[in-house]
Parts: C-alpha cells; sequence; structure tokens
C-alpha cells in the first residue's frame, strides 16, 4: 500500500472558533456574550478563518516535496501532442505551369464572436504540376490484354470503356502527360445520356492509381458522370506514391477506373459505356498540416558564461513529437549550434547539447558538476558570456482543441497565388491536452519501476504511452507465427474523441504514420538486444446490432431510438466502452444477452422484442448473417457499425 500522506494539521475553521472560545473563559470569565452577533465573536471567526487558508497551505508542502522529487528523478509533464489532417488546395482555374504551396503556409478555423480560430500549418511543400490526357488504353480482364484506344478517341468516334459485357476486373485507363502525386485531377468526360444498368450514385466502379508496385484506390470528389452514363466531371484525388509506368507500351502516369463486383442491391453493367472525348487537368492538391503555429528567429536572451543556464521561450507548450531544437549562438564569424538531447548523462565538456522542457518551455545548458577530488565536470559546453542565443523554429500549439470537423478549416491565413479556397476533407485527429500533475505523480512510480528499460509486457506497454501522448490503448503480445515468431508485437489504440454519443468514424483508429515511429523509435532504444519489435494497429471487428424496442407510455420513439442508438455506441466502443467503461477488453466476445442488458436500462425501454448481432466489415461495408454472438481473435477489439433500433409506442 502507499505511504500515508502527514497531516501536519487536521484543525478545521470550527475547531479553531472552539479553542479560541475556550482559552477566552479561562482568560477572561467575565465575556459570557459568545452569540454570533457579538463583536468580540466577529473577530474570532475572522482570526479563526485566516488561520485555516494557513494550515490548508502547511498540508499541501508534503504534495510540494512529491513533486520536486519527480522533478529530481526527471519525470516531466507530457507536452500537449497536435492535431493532424490532410488538407487540399482548390486552384482558382486550371494553370499552365506548376504551383507551389510552401511549408508552413497556415490555414485556420473561422474565427467566431466565443471562439478563437483554431491555426493549422503545412508540414511539407505541395506542387501542383500542370497535365494533359494524353493516352487511354482499355483492359480486358478475362484475357488480361491491356488494348491502347488513344486514336480510336482523337477520331471522335467514340470507343467503348469495357468489354461488350462488363465483369469484374476490366478497366480503362488514362493516361497522363506527368505523374501527378498528392494532386485532384479533374477529368472532363463526354458519354451519351444513356442508361447501362447501373446505380448512377453507387455504380459498382473503384479507381485507381499507380504508386509504383501496386494500384492503389483514389478518393473521388464528384462523378459527374453518374457512372459514365452521361456527360460530366469526375475529380479523383490522387495518392502520394502516383509515378509514371508503362501500359499499353505507352509511359505516362496511369489512373484507371475499375469495375469491382457489385454489392448485394447494387446492380451491374449491362453494356459497356461509350466514351465519346475526354480532357484531364489538376485542381488541386492535398497535403498533411499539424496544428501548430510556427514561430522563427526567437530571441532566447544573453548567455552569462556560467553552466546551468536556465531560460524560457516565450511561446510555450512546445509540440510533441517534432524535430529536435536548436540554440543558434553567434562566435566570432560563425554560428555554432547548440543541440537537444534527452538528457546531460552521456554529455562531454565539448558537447554542444541542450535540454527542452516542452510542457513549460524551459531551455537548459549543461552544468558543471563537483567531483571527489575537488574538480568540476562539465555536462556540456556554456555559450560565451554576453553571446545572443537565438532559436531558428519551433512549433507551439497542440492539445484537444485541434481536432477540428472535416470541412472546418477553410481560412487561408495569408494569400497564396492561384489558390482559391482550402478544406480538410477528413477530420483532424491526434490532438492531444498536456499533462497534468495528478497524472505525473501516478506515472512516477510506473517510471523508477521500469528504469526506462523494456523488458516485460508491461514495460513496453507503459514505455508506449510516455513515447506518444497520443497512444489511447496500448496491448502487448508476443508474435506466434511468421518471420517475427518469438518477437514482441505492441498493439496500439490512437485516442480518438467523440461527440459525446461514443460515435467513431473508423479512420480516427487508424495509427498515423507519426505515431507508429515515434512509438518504435522510442522503443527500440530501450528494448533488450535480439528482442524483434512490430508496432501497429490492432484487428477491428465491426458489429451491427438491429434491435426492436417498445417503448414506455409518453416516451418519444424518436429520442428513445435515439438514446438507444447511443447506449450501443458508447456500449461497444474500443476505447470507453466495455462492462467497466475503460475500452472493450481485447478478444472478449460479444453476447446478445449484454446487448438486450444494456438496453433494457434505459428508463424509456418497456419491452425489448428481439436483439441480433450481425458482423460488419467497417472498410467495405458488407454484413455477415445474424447471430447470437460475434467471437473476436485474442487480440482483437470490436467496432460499432450503423446499429439499427426500431422503436414501437405503446
Amino acid at each position: 500500500m502507499p505511504l500515508p500522506q502527514p497531516n501536519l494539521d487536521d484543525r478545521r475553521f470550527q475547531d479553531l472558533v472552539d479553542e479560541a472560545k475556550r482559552f477566552v473563559q479561562q482568560r477572561c470569565p467575565e465575556w459570557t456574550d459568545h452569540n454570533v452577533s457579538d463583536p468580540g465573536v466577529t473577530l474570532i471567526e475572522a482570526f479563526a478563518h485566516m488561520v485555516d487558508q494557513v494550515v490548508y497551505r502547511l498540508n499541501r508542502i508534503p504534495d510540494k516535496n512529491h513533486l520536486a522529487l519527480l522533478d529530481l528523478v526527471g519525470v516531466r509533464l507530457f507536452p500537449p501532442a497536435a492535431a493532424r489532417t490532410d488538407v487540399t488546395f482548390w486552384l482558382s482555374a486550371p494553370q499552365q505551369h506548376a504551383v507551389t504551396v510552401l511549408a508552413g503556409s497556415e490555414i485556420a478555423t473561422a474565427r467566431t464572436e466565443t471562439t478563437d480560430a483554431v491555426v493549422f500549418a503545412t508540414e511539407e511543400e505541395l506542387v501542383v504540376p500542370p497535365c494533359e490526357l494524353v493516352q487511354l488504353a482499355a483492359l480486358d480482364h478475362a484475357t488480361g490484354q491491356t488494348a491502347d484506344r488513344t486514336r480510336e478517341l482523337a477520331d471522335g468516334q467514340g470507343t467503348p470503356c469495357f468489354p461488350e459485357h462488363p465483369q469484374p476486373g476490366d478497366a480503362v485507363l488514362f493516361g497522363l502527360s506527368t505523374a501527378v502525386p498528392s494532386c485532384a485531377v479533374a477529368l472532363r468526360l463526354d458519354f451519351p445520356v444513356r442508361g447501362h444498368g447501373v446505380n448512377p450514385d453507387n455504380p459498382p466502379l473503384v479507381w485507381e492509381a499507380w504508386t509504383g508496385e501496386e494500384w492503389t484506390a483514389c478518393d473521388v470528389e464528384t462523378d459527374g458522370s453518374g457512372g459514365f452514363n452521361r456527360p460530366g466531371d469526375v475529380i479523383v484525388h490522387v495518392p502520394a506514391g502516383h509515378t509514371a509506368s508503362v501500359e499499353a507500351r505507352k509511359r505516362a502516369g496511369w489512373l484507371r477506373c475499375r469495375v469491382v463486383p457489385n454489392l448485394p442491391g447494387q446492380p451491374a453493367y449491362s453494356a459497356s459505356p461509350v466514351l465519346l472525348g475526354a480532357i484531364a487537368f489538376t485542381v488541386g492538391g492535398t497535403t498533411r498540416a499539424v496544428h501548430a503555429e510556427r514561430v522563427t528567429d526567437e530571441v532566447l536572451g544573453r548567455s552569462e558564461g556560467v553552466p546551468g543556464q536556465r531560460f524560457v521561450l516565450a511561446r510555450a507548450p512546445l509540440v510533441a513529437g517534432e524535430e529536435p531544437l536548436r540554440v543558434v549562438v553567434p562566435i566570432g564569424d560563425r554560428d555554432e549550434v547548440w543541440y537537444e538531447v534527452a538528457d546531460f548523462a552521456r554529455s562531454t565538456e565539448g558537447d554542444r547539447h541542450i535540454t527542452v522542457d516542452r510542457a513549460t518551455g524551459e531551455v537548459a545548458f549543461g552544468p558543471a558538476l563537483r567531483e571527489p577530488d575537488g574538480t568540476l565536470r562539465r555536462h556540456g559546453t556554456t555559450p560565451p558570456r554576453g553571446s545572443t542565443l537565438r532559436v531558428p523554429e519551433y512549433r507551439t500549439g497542440g492539445g484537444r482543441r485541434g481536432n477540428v470537423a472535416a470541412r472546418a478549416l477553410a481560412v487561408l491565413r495569408s494569400s497564396i497565388p492561384y489558390i482559391a479556397r482550402v478544406e480538410n476533407r477528413q477530420p483532424a485527429v491526434g490532438g492531444v491536452d498536456g499533462e497534468d500533475v495528478a497524472n505525473a505523480r501516478v506515472r512516477g512510480p510506473l517510471v523508477l519501476r521500469s528504469g526506462q528499460r523494456a523488458v516485460t509486457a508491461a514495460d513496453f506497454e507503459e514505455l508506449a504511452r510516455e513515447a506518444a501522448p497520443g497512444v489511447g490503448r496500448v496491448r502487448c503480445v508476443a508474435t506466434d507465427t511468421g518471420a517475427d515468431a518469438g518477437g514482441v508485437r505492441l498493439l496500439l489504440v490512437p485516442r480518438a474523441h467523440d461527440d459525446g454519443t461514443g460515435r467513431l468514424e473508423f479512420g480516427q483508429l487508424a495509427c498515423s504514420d507519426e505515431l507508429l515511429r515515434s512509438v518504435a523509435r522510442h522503443l527500440d532504444e530501450r528494448r533488450l538486444v535480439g528482442t524483434r519489435l512490430v508496432v501497429e494497429p490492432p484487428y477491428y471487428q465491426g458489429v451491427t446490432v438491429v434491435a426492436a424496442l417498445h417503448g414506455k407510455p409518453g416516451v418519444g420513439p424518436e429520442r428513445l431510438r435515439q438514446e438507444a442508438a447511443d447506449t450501443l455506441y458508447r456500449y461497444l466502443n474500443p476505447l470507453t466502452g466495455g462492462p467497466d467503461g475503460n475500452g472493450w477488453p481485447f478478444g472478449r466476445t460479444v453476447q446478445a444477452g449484454e446487448v438486450f442488458a444494456a438496453l433494457q436500462r434505459l428508463d424509456g425501454v418497456d419491452t425489448i422484442d428481439s436483439v441480433k448481432l450481425f458482423p460488419a466489415d467497417p472498410v467495405t461495408g458488407q454484413r455477415g448473417e445474424p447471430t447470437e454472438r460475434i467471437h473476436l481473435e485474442p487480440h482483437a477489439l470490436v467496432f460499432s457499425y450503423e446499429h439499427q433500433i426500431r422503436v414501437t409506442a405503446r
């Protein structure tokens, strides 16, 4: 059990008042009016109130000593983690030359009377090159042959996109004059207005781009052609790895539209569409943005020429997971750079090292420690006296505030030539507030126990949380099969915040490359020699609940339906669900009886007619057969997918 914290003085306000009145009776027996209306009692209560405040502060001393001890052993508060999202810059019109969006370009949400704008900055430079359609080809999946249709298209008589009876795997290929990675491409297609048996709003088609090793799916912004049933523009977002390749003996930046197997209720093609004309051009580009403001060329202060100097940055906290901070010091006719390190344990006298507390923005230079023989041992060199310390660049921001909704980023903070508007097509994820003191006090003993070394499964899990505040849940298991058998497999669930109803988008549970890299890099320095480590997300089993309820008299069916759906989304939640509310347990079977009990606890429910469970694929939307229980793999998690509730009023 933990050591009890001492209570240095347990007296409270009323105890002090009663004690003072007893002293009055002993030293001044003639004063007998002890009513609250007596001026003397008023003075006693006033002094008792002030003494009570002093006692309260006195009892906080153990907390202060505890935090001071944590600071001595190197336990620092985690800084906030910044949310990230992809932002799309749309051109004002197709251009004849490449349009460049510089790294650090800022976009923001709209500012209102009650909330400030949330600012994001691009992490990399975005180049939107011009392109045009130079080749057309068609793939017959049955024969595996790709035929060049460029000349037929140029003749203006039209060319079929697929064989006479399109089958899954048949495709039409569009060759662009250059590769357009991370760009939005518009294909203006001319088809005769004619039905081909498919639903124009949901045709069995997928757009793909060649990325060097495979065909990668593209996001479709709009399909004005209705699945090749009428003239219109198709705008697709090309993935970042798009590269030129050879198809039908022609080299181009290839895109293709492929027929896929139709889902239940989705009609298939009865005949091939005929393409009469086509042109292509770029209309925008997409790049990564982070919830952080860029601060440049900040003067930190002047050096006093002594070891152990400390300075504080003007804009704290710093974003977690960014590049190491640098401090530039002009010495003579050159600039020398001090680099950020985790600590000064390995720093020698000539090393130009600093440490940074990213939560508070404190920058510290290496100390000098006295040895037993009286000499001083320096852990890092000190800038010369009087020299100016300058920080070239750092980023400040982060926190849950950056988890903005889709299309919330719509304001350009600065004018960019040829850019008309900007938007984030997906919500920003990954923003986590900085650590509070209460959590640091709980984490401190765990840090001391592990000694910053990953040996046991608990060590791996705790160090993974330390490496990235964006980790919501973590599970360490042994790798049983494959090339990494006998190694350590770390399953990460990123933090994801819902709207209060428990609903999560499946994309919110995708681990970003930055998150996986930061955790793997942190653990790689602390694992035992020879330990093979794999860091990846777990498998998610989608579950759809179909339930029929009867509401109590006077309960609105729509309100009860909404409450029942919210209950299911909260209960079958990988982060906040399960019996204890700490997230659905790994590998726990989903049973209809548990779902029945969760719905029965709702106040407005009278009776429940039926509860059916359907296994679902959150990516494709396909559902399996109804069942009473859904078994999960030992290290899989559940994901709520489109529950359906029917409520009948009494």
